[in-house]
């Protein structure tokens, strides 16, 4: 197995640095499921995917109506479910397990997120001042993604050479195999 610094062109310091970010942002996903499994979210998830509706545009009002629409229908299982996903994104990340499906789901997961409860960060009228904060978490998903992030301080430097045709889930190899 080839030495991280000899696959990567980075110094080693921030190699360090992107394991630390990883780790960091896996204990701000771990918070945040902890505050999705609490009994108010999960009895009042309905109410929290209508509470952007209000000053969007139209286009913006039909696509949260949309999700809202399918939430509706069995509120507490979309609230389990979106407990248990941000529960292993947060694993995913803490761990450096299975990091581009970690990533993938967790920058889909963020960018739905922005676009419903967020209301892509609108309404935007004289004053705004903030997109919304789900759509940077796309922006950290994406370059976690890009720098590899579960192979350093990560299980996916072990566990890529063993999954065989499954090694996408993960970080990937150190170098290529030829």
């Amino acid at each position: 197995m080839a030495k991280l610094s000899e696959a990567y062109p980075l110094s080693s310091w921030r190699l360090k640095g992107i394991g630390v970010l990883r780790i960091t942002f896996g204990l701000v996903w771990l918070v945040d499921a902890w505050f999705k499994w609490q009994p108010d979210f999960i009895n009042n998830f309905a109410d929290y995917t209508t509470g952007a509706l209000e000053g969007q545009p139209p286009a913006v009002q039909a696509w949260i109506n949309f999700w809202v629409n399918i939430v509706k229908v069995e509120p507490h299982v979309f609230a389990h479910i979106i407990a248990i996903a941000e529960t292993a994104i947060a694993l995913g990340l803490l761990l450096g397990v299975l990091s581009n499906l970690t990533n993938l789901g967790g920058g889909l997961m963020s960018f739905v997120i922005w676009s419903t409860a967020e209301g892509f960060g609108g309404p935007y009228v004289a004053g705004s001042t903030d997109i919304g904060a789900a759509i940077i978490y796309v922006f950290v998903f994406a370059a976690l993604f890009l720098t590899r992030a579960g192979l350093v301080m990560g299980f996916d430097r072990w566990l890529t050479p063993r999954l065989g045709r499954l090694s996408v889930l993960a970080s990937g190899p150190l170098r290529r195999q030829t």
